[in-house]
């Protein structure tokens, strides 16, 4: 198991195509989180990011399974067959994904839970942010929900989207900007930034 936590996720994948299902579920662990969270925070359906999620990992294993170490990280192919699969299952479906409330962190709350009032009114500000990253443009939703909910490389994420870094930063910067406007317009008067950071378990 110490081999396994010290290996680089590419030394993973060498294990795996010779057959070690321990490193395959190592993996898995380390990187399955944080798919499932991006495919949540992108398309707001638990079921959609269960789904993509699984066959993301299935990819690892297939003989097709193009990943290649020279064009980036192992991480970001991942992402980017996440970005994939998930755009297919949006044009397959051709409906907008409803915002189911999905279930919420305990890191989200404070702790003791003393005062009640603060509790929703922190949870009614998280969903909020919630809502507006969820109604970004895609393109501007990817780069917020890798850069600053993920809190991924520009480098990575940008070879997640397939784009240059500096598509990736000038995409950030434009999409900070509407969530601000979105968030205050809206009415939540706690800084849009600092806020993702609060929820980023929840998203």
């Amino acid at each position: 198991m110490n081999r396994d936590l010290q290996d680089s996720d590419d030394q993973l994948l060498r294990r795996i195509r010779g057959g070690d299902e321990a490193a395959f579920l190592c993996l898995y662990h380390r990187r399955q989180g944080g798919i499932f969270r991006f495919v949540l925070q992108m398309g707001g359906s638990e079921a959609v990011a269960e789904d993509v999620t699984q066959e993301v990992f299935l990819a690892l294993i297939r003989e097709d399974f193009g990943y290649s170490p020279e064009r980036g990280t192992l991480s970001g192919y991942l992402y980017g067959i996440a970005r994939k699969l998930l755009l297919r299952h949006l044009e397959r479906e051709r409906a907008n994904t409803s915002v189911e409330a999905e279930p919420e962190c305990d890191e989200a709350l404070p702790a003791g839970g003393d005062d009640v009032l603060s509790d929703l009114t922190r949870q009614e500000s998280i969903e909020a942010i919630r809502q507006a990253v969820l109604a970004l443009p895609r393109r501007y939703r990817e780069v917020i929900v890798l850069c600053d909910l993920q809190e991924m490389e520009y480098e990575e994420a940008a070879a997640a989207l397939g784009c240059a870094v500096g598509t990736v930063r000038s995409r950030l910067h434009r999409g900070r900007a509407m969530l601000v406007e979105k968030l205050n317009r809206g009415g939540d008067s706690s800084p849009a930034l600092g806020g993702l950071r609060t929820a980023r378990c929840l998203i």
